[in-house]
């Protein structure tokens, strides 16, 4: 168990580093890491290791790349992210997430252009980090999360009725209403005996946990369906079941390997033999944007919910910045696009992890498992992959969270939603995100005009007993005065009746105010001076108060008054009044010439 700490260690510990680098661990051993702390992370690592095994490569077949590169992302990203990031317990791999968008660059560019991609999104990460963003993953509203996870939730279980049915599709198209088409018009090749080790698998998925939640349950479901499905081959020729060794070959120095190669991540270019073009980096930009927002926001929420859970405090410009760095390097090595992983960090956690120490070990633990057991992995049926992300896809869904928002949200969010799970099922995450934004600030926009508001007073706000002086009126502005609400607001001012001659506004119950809404509040007081009005603009004056220092309102304008307080403006409004006992007659013209 890790050791107590004090509260100067613990305030070291929350206080923001000036470099966004290795914040994680630089907290780590600033505040000492003992063996005990050393204990705890390698068992936490074994145990998430043992979880991350059949994932990583599930997950990069699911994306059309061989298993092993789901593996060397594991491998090569786990260990940069988490000797660079910034969270102390976050495991970094390939996600389920990230599906959606790479199945897409592997069938248009080849696992060529995968890597790139990754790397591409990598370097828009470190800038993304470097430049501070990590915080912005706060304005990205819960239904437009919960809208595109659900909707990449769809689309990765529909990938896996191929090999859940064994069926034999023509074509690979793009689009998801292109890929069910293909299923639909394959089903007639459907294989009994795949169904029975999806079922199977499936089936010992979700039993296995009620009985024993010591030894990870992907581990001992798809050891044992692909000991079954071994042995009824060899017992019944004519059976047939894919697994990853009949599916993937492997060419390592003139050997081939079934499967994986029992060979570490070794050093490559990314872009492989045919070399690297702008014409190439700039068809995949796209893919790089999308993989780094993706990322992000996966990796960055999932960050989030760790700290929760543990009480601790992440560094998000640091974690952006680790993430980068993982992407950048993964690819060199065969590494996809890696991101944070909730599910894995949740085990981690579980497990007794104090530090980034045991995702390090979790990544020697997949190394091992490559360079000692490559071969036993060539048995593991397609079928049984296909049923564990199935379950990945259903957990990823959130499909509770979805009906009760629907259930109990206000419209407007349900229309975020609904439209993000949409966009993300019919085009990709990155429309979906960007539509969904634009929506959620474009509802958020509505709300807050609708708090913004003008009335007109007779007497001032929380003095009841005293009477404005004839000729003078009180209008009060209250909410925000922003573009979307400052002319609907300010619009009445303008429309005093003629027996005013002074005109107050109480702008203290106004937060902030921006261009339009200063531009709006100029234009009602031209409109007043033109109609022989006084205007006296009482404080306290809103944020930015430099709109107001750089408007020059009272120099731009000989009959508009600035006074800090309502009190000051309503005694300038009286004296003016006692100054000016003929109105408009009585005040100086302005000098000609």
């Amino acid at each position: 168990m890790p050791t107590r700490k004090g509260p100067l260690s613990r305030r070291h510990e929350e206080e923001a580093l000036p470099f966004p680098f290795a914040v994680a661990m630089r907290r780590t051993l600033a505040n000492g890491y003992t063996r005990t702390m050393f204990r705890a992370d390698a068992l936490a690592g074994i145990v998430v290791g043992i979880v991350a095994l059949p994932l990583s490569m599930a997950l990069a077949v699911a994306a059309g790349a061989p298993p092993q590169h789901g593996l060397y992302t594991a491998i090569v990203a786990g260990i940069v992210v988490a000797l660079s990031g910034g969270s102390k317990h976050q495991v970094t791999g390939p996600t389920a997430a990230f599906v959606v968008v790479l199945a897409p660059i592997v069938t248009r560019f080849g696992v060529e252009g995968l890597l790139v991609a990754g790397l591409m999104a990598g370097v828009l990460l470190v800038i993304m980090g470097l430049a501070r963003l990590g915080k912005l993953i706060e304005f990205i509203p819960y239904p437009v999360t919960t809208g595109f996870t659900a909707g990449i939730a769809t689309v990765i279980a529909t990938l896996q009725l191929k090999d859940c049915f064994g069926l034999t599709t023509i074509g690979a198209p793009e689009s998801y209403f292109g890929k069910v088409a293909a299923l639909w018009r394959a089903r007639g090749t459907a294989s009994l005996a795949e169904v029975v080790v999806t079922v199977s698998t499936l089936t010992l998925l979700l039993a296995i946990p009620k009985v024993t939640k010591k030894i990870p349950a992907p581990l001992l479901a798809i050891s044992f369906v692909a000991i079954a499905a071994t042995i009824a081959t060899h017992l019944f020729p004519t059976v047939r079941i894919a697994t990853i060794g009949s599916r993937f070959t492997s060419v390592v120095g003139g050997h081939a390997y079934a499967g994986i190669p029992p060979v570490p991540p070794l050093p490559r270019l990314p872009w492989g033999a045919r070399g690297l073009s702008f014409a190439t980096l700039r068809e995949l930009g796209g893919a790089a944007l999308a993989i780094a927002m993706l990322g992000a926001i996966e990796s960055l929420l999932s960050a989030v919910i760790a700290d929760g859970v543990t009480g601790k405090k992440h560094d998000p410009d640091s974690e952006l910045v680790g993430l980068g760095l993982g992407n950048i390097i993964a690819p060199f090595f065969g590494g996809i696009a890696a991101t944070g992983a909730l599910a894995r960090t949740a085990t981690n956690i579980r497990a007794g992890a104090v530090s980034p120490i045991a995702c390090v070990v979790h990544s020697l633990f997949v190394l091992a498992a490559i360079l000692l057991g490559s071969s036993l992995v060539a048995y593991v049926p397609m079928a049984s992959l296909a049923a564990l992300l199935l379950l990945v896809a259903w957990n990823m869904s959130e499909v509770r969270h979805f009906g009760h928002i629907v259930k109990v949200a206000p419209r407007g969010d349900v229309l975020v939603l609904v439209t993000c799970f949409v966009l993300t099922v019919a085009f990709d995450m990155v429309v979906a995100v960007s539509v969904g934004v634009v929506l959620a600030a474009l509802l958020f926009m509505r709300r807050m005009a609708e708090l913004t508001s003008s009335r007109l007073l007779d007497t001032p706000e929380g003095d009841e007993s005293r009477k404005l002086a004839k000729g003078i009126t009180l209008y009060e502005i209250a909410g925000p005065l922003f573009f979307g609400a400052a002319q609907r607001a300010i619009a009445s001012i303008a429309r005093v009746g003629a027996d005013s001659r002074v005109v107050v506004l109480a702008l203290g119950s106004v937060p902030v105010i921006d261009g339009s809404g200063l531009v709006a509040l100029e234009s009602a007081c031209e409109k007043l001076q033109r109609a022989g009005k006084i205007v006296v603009l009482t404080g306290p004056l809103p944020e930015p108060r430099e709109v107001f220092v750089k408007a020059n309102l009272e120099l731009a304008n000989d009959r508009v008054f600035i006074v800090p307080t309502l009190q000051e403006g309503l005694q300038l409004a009286s004296d003016l009044i006692l100054l000016t006992p003929q109105g408009d007659r009585a005040w100086p013209e302005e000098p000609r010439g």
